[in-house]
């Protein structure tokens, strides 16, 4: 019964993964034949196998892990540093209110204002090199992140604190065991936001100015007509932005898990 139920389990489980991917196969199904029966130039849209072929060709080389590798580290580089600047600021922002109302204008400015645009400002301040890159995802980053983490604080149930404080709380472990726990679902929901467009930032930013980078392949290959490669480098940036907003989504279920979990014990 036991191994009945284990392999019930495992069959059911297999059969959820296939219809979650159904909707990605029947696209590349279609990318496949649209191009191959002419409603669309093969030239420009190359069926998804050649695509495919390419992105192989470029993995036995090692061409796609010096693109992939100073990609991530870039993204992963100025996404760090937004959060570590944009949820403390939060924390004491949601926090203190009358600071609130003081910075929030200011942060509302700089939150409109569109990254991109801001792409020749960051290269004249800091040059083309690395810093002027990770800058602009750190600044791509940061008012997601400050934004949720600011309405997570404001979002905790006064009687929380002030239950908290009657057992006379230090502000220390009032911010670590009452605050930080109830800002966190909007905090790792401003993370999953953010990491996925810090990625779209990075390419745009390699785009304009570098030599290595998925964002570089993507212009360097449109520039010499490699019209596969370049498609393939696109479906690397997909599969890199899938596996970062799937990897947080699985981070933010464990959290709600646990927060779940201490209610009932608590």
């Amino acid at each position: 019964m036991g191994i009945r139920h284990t392999l019930r389990k495992y069959v059911d489980g297999v059969i959820f993964c296939l219809y979650r991917l159904l909707a990605i196969f029947i696209f590349l199904l279609l990318w496949e034949v649209v191009p191959r029966i002419g409603l669309v130039n093969p030239v420009f849209l190359p069926p998804f196998s050649k695509v495919a072929y390419s992105l192989y060709k470029l993995a036995a080389t090692g061409e796609l892990a010096k693109h992939f590798t100073i990609s991530a580290q870039r993204s992963l580089t100025g996404f760090c540093l937004g959060m570590l600047v944009g949820i403390p600021s939060g924390m004491i922002i949601g926090w203190f209110s009358k600071f609130e109302y003081f910075i929030d204008p200011l942060i509302q400015v700089f939150r409109n204002l569109s990254v991109l645009a801001l792409l020749p400002v960051f290269m004249l301040l800091f040059g083309i090199g690395e810093f002027s890159k990770i800058a602009l995802i750190f600044w791509g980053s940061l008012w997601t992140l400050l934004l949720n983490t600011i309405a997570g604080v404001k979002s905790i149930d006064p009687q929380l604190v002030k239950a908290a404080r009657a057992m006379a709380t230090p502000g220390f472990m009032l911010f670590a065991k009452v605050i930080l726990p109830g800002a966190m679902p909007s905090i790792v929901t401003g993370i999953r936001v953010s990491a996925t467009s810090s990625v779209l930032v990075l390419i745009a930013a390699e785009m304009l100015g570098a030599n290595k980078g998925l964002g570089f392949a993507i212009h360097y290959f449109e520039g010499q007509i490699r019209i596969p490669e370049m498609y393939s480098m696109i479906v690397v940036m997909a599969i890199l932005g899938l596996l970062i907003s799937y990897s947080l989504i699985a981070l933010e279920q464990r959290l709600f898990q646990w927060r779940e979990k201490v209610g009932v014990d608590g």
